[in-house]
């Protein structure tokens, strides 16, 4: 039996999906501890759910996908909203620097599983769905190259970088956790014993149930979404028309950034927060449909080569963090609470960057400029930094 569901029924099915993973959040605390996204919750339980219907051959699901590509490309130019250069630049020398190695830990992240996948006689194009396409991309990178790599012939690309980013987002925590713990313990490390500063400042990756809405505002803010979209679609043509392989988002990307700094030097407002909330709400549509339709069969032949590549970007990610981060930015606590920041964005999302920071500033003091920086270089640079990084190395391995 097969059960098709057209447009209306599918995003009727991901919304109940989407929500199902919510209520799991709030009833199994492991998955609230380690800031797995609802999304991703519900989508994987749903691609289990299809993987029993397949296995024992009751049904299989086809739903019409066709939002998807729209989800992922308002996400990615809401992000590209806010790769301003003036922020860059009043962040100070601390932002530049960790930026610096951000962008270090995502080739070395590529190089390392590129190098594994030829070990095992693997296309080196699937390694890097265990690199940064998971690692320090997360699950909105991952949704958006693994089926361009699939295009490519990488079979089980979507697949594993989703289990890979999954993978990433807990290890993350326990890794940032060992990582400043040590670093604390084996350096003498003179740490605050109690915040002179009690207002830690809060992530942007929040619900605000008591927020204002203005439909002038965001209105302004789905304009400029669907102006840089629209531009957008004209810049990836022409690259295209280049021989190279781009995802189809980066040129909204492109015209999201420049638009972005335009306004900054002509003084025009940016209706940052709008365009934020609606790209947070394209990024759990999008992976909730493409967490949906995982198939997760295509995992079976690559069991060991998989665990294998995911052990190494984890004592890849803890050796970079306890040797490289912690030396770089200073040596001292801040350093350590970076170094545990690094491995929360390194193998999961800002949010859990934030949540390693909070767990080290309850222990042993706060630490005000790992808040300042980390948010700006894992929300605002690193992505539009690593998806071209990884787009050059797909060029490369192609």
């Amino acid at each position: 039996m097969e059960l098709k569901f057209n447009i209306f029924e599918t995003m009727a099915l991901v919304t109940a999906v989407y929500y199902l993973g919510k209520y799991l959040r709030t009833k199994i605390k492991f998955l609230s501890k380690y800031c797995i996204p609802a999304p991703v919750v519900g989508g994987l339980v749903f691609a289990i759910i299809t993987l029993i219907l397949k296995l024992t051959n009751i049904a299989t699901i086809s739903m019409d996908t066709t939002l998807q590509n729209l989800f992922m490309t308002a996400f990615f130019a809401s992000v590209a909203f806010t790769a301003s250069l003036k922020i860059l630049k009043n962040g100070g020398i601390k932002v530049a620097i960790f930026l610096g190695l951000a962008i270090l830990l995502i080739i070395s992240q590529d190089i390392v599983g590129a190098t594994l996948a030829k070990l095992f006689n693997l296309n080196p194009l699937l390694g890097l769905c265990t690199g940064s396409v998971s690692m320090i991309g997360g699950h909105g990178t991952a949704g958006s190259f693994g089926p361009l790599l699939e295009e490519l012939g990488v079979k089980g690309a979507t697949t594993v970088s989703f289990a890979s980013a999954t993978f990433g987002l807990v290890m993350g925590s326990f890794i940032g956790g060992f990582v400043a713990k040590s670093l604390i313990d084996n350096n003498n490390l003179k740490t605050p014993k109690e915040s002179h500063d009690k207002e830690i400042p809060l992530s942007d990756f929040h619900e605000d149930n008591q927020a204002l809405l203005c439909q002038k505002r965001l209105m302004k803010g789905s304009a400029f979404l669907f102006i840089s979209m629209g531009i957008g679609s004209v810049i990836s043509g022409f690259i295209q028309d280049s021989g190279l392989t781009f995802p189809s988002y980066i040129g909204a990307m492109i015209a999201a950034a420049v638009i972005r700094n335009f306004c900054d030097i002509r003084k025009i407002e940016i209706e940052e927060k709008e365009i934020e909330v609606i790209g947070n709400i394209s990024l759990g549509y999008f992976l909730c449909i493409a967490l949906m339709g995982l198939k997760l069969w295509e995992l079976f032949d690559l069991a060991l080569p998989l665990v294998v590549m995911l052990v190494a970007q984890s004592l890849l990610m803890a050796m970079f963090a306890y040797f490289i981060t912690f030396k770089v930015m200073g040596k001292d606590y801040d350093a350590a609470v970076f170094a545990s920041a690094n491995c929360g964005f390194g193998m999961g999302a800002t949010p859990n960057a934030v949540a390693n920071m909070d767990a080290l500033s309850t222990k042993y003091g706060f630490a005000p400029t790992p808040y300042f920086v980390v948010p700006i270089v894992g929300a605002l640079f690193v992505d539009f930094v690593n998806s071209a990084v990884i787009t050059l190395f797909v060029n490369i391995l192609s």
